[in-house]
């Protein structure tokens, strides 16, 4: 069974993805009842960090009911890198991770996130520097390359193995890709097949139903999987995979009332940790996915999505689990 740093985590664990403006405390929270076996938050600028700006300081909240839970920071700047694992080892989480795969522009052009992908000699002295100025075990996110004439993945896991890495977890595509076309998992399998490699290694990308899980375990024989899109507004994937795993079954998809209730809470969680505008504004894009394949629904998400006022937004769930009270969900 897995372990990361002194960390035991059980066979084939189902790890909650990074995701900004997804992964906050209330979602964590929903992921972690549901099944999620390690939680990340949001990924949180060092640079702001350091600064004090308040957005990434309120990314640091994290609760004891999530554990174990890791605590994820970009940037290129070697000190800024040190001073902000000072700044998280005060939130205590269990794990620190750097994030060495976002492949969004503003990141990518100052040298961070994916855009470290051209400089893997940085990214493996950023990685050892940070592994030496703590005792948390520190895990890395990354892309197999910058683009696919450039995919070293098998060296560049390895390297990171060497200079302290605890884990690794790889999205399967490179820079380049941004999210286009299908995540490929052969060259993961590849890493985790290298009679060096001795560290976890978890798959992303992709993983969007039990089966995909299945085969990533089965067929690519990787340690875990890492969840992103297919926990947007659904945290019961987490339960479904694992009951598919134990069974070879699909488990029913969560009823109305189960839907509108984790709404409700989802809702009312971000209300309270983040305040009332951001709250009401930040839920919005789970609930396509809270609602799905629902006929006629046009007119109640577009309440949802468009109020300000949280009152208006708990009445149309209201009115949801009363319209559509009897409606069945398809697998």
């Amino acid at each position: 069974m897995p372990k990361i740093g002194d960390i035991q985590l059980p066979d084939f664990p189902l790890l909650l993805a990074p995701m900004e403006d997804v992964s906050d405390p209330p979602f964590r929270a929903l992921c972690k009842e549901q099944g999620a076996d390690v939680v990340y938050t949001e990924f949180i600028s060092s640079e702001g960090l350091i600064r004090d700006a308040a957005k990434s300081v309120m990314k640091l909240d994290i609760y004891e009911k999530e554990r174990p839970v890791g605590i994820q920071i970009f940037g290129a700047n070697m000190d800024s890198m040190l001073r902000s694992v000072e700044i998280v080892e005060k939130s205590n989480p269990d794990i620190i991770d750097i994030n060495f795969g976002c492949p969004v522009k503003k990141v990518v052009c100052k040298g961070a996130g994916a855009g470290i992908l051209k400089d893997i000699d940085k990214m493996v002295s950023l990685t050892k520097a940070m592994v030496q100025h703590t005792k948390l075990p520190v895990t890395v996110k990354t892309r197999l390359g910058w683009d696919h004439d450039s995919i070293k993945i098998v060296e560049v896991a390895e390297r990171l193995q060497d200079v302290g890495c605890q884990a690794i977890a790889i999205h399967g595509r490179t820079r380049a890709q941004m999210y286009k076309g299908a995540a490929d998992w052969r060259p993961i399998a590849e890493v985790k097949n290298n009679p060096r490699m001795h560290i976890p290694v978890f798959g992303n990308g992709d993983v969007d139903s039990p089966e995909a899980a299945v085969r990533m375990r089965d067929e690519f024989g990787l340690d875990g999987a890492m969840i992103g899109r297919a926990s947007i507004g659904y945290p019961w994937f987490f339960k479904e995979v694992k009951h598919y795993f134990k069974t070879g079954k699909h488990l029913l998809p969560p009823t109305m009332e189960e839907r509108v209730d984790a709404a409700r809470r989802h809702l009312q969680m971000a209300i309270d940790w983040k305040g009332e505008k951001l709250g009401v504004f930040e839920t919005r894009r789970h609930y396509t996915n809270y609602f799905r394949g629902i006929p006629h629904f046009k007119e109640y998400r577009m309440k949802m999505v468009t109020s300000d006022d949280s009152a208006d937004v708990f009445a149309a769930f209201d009115e949801v689990l009363e319209k559509f009270s009897d409606f069945e969900f398809a697998h």
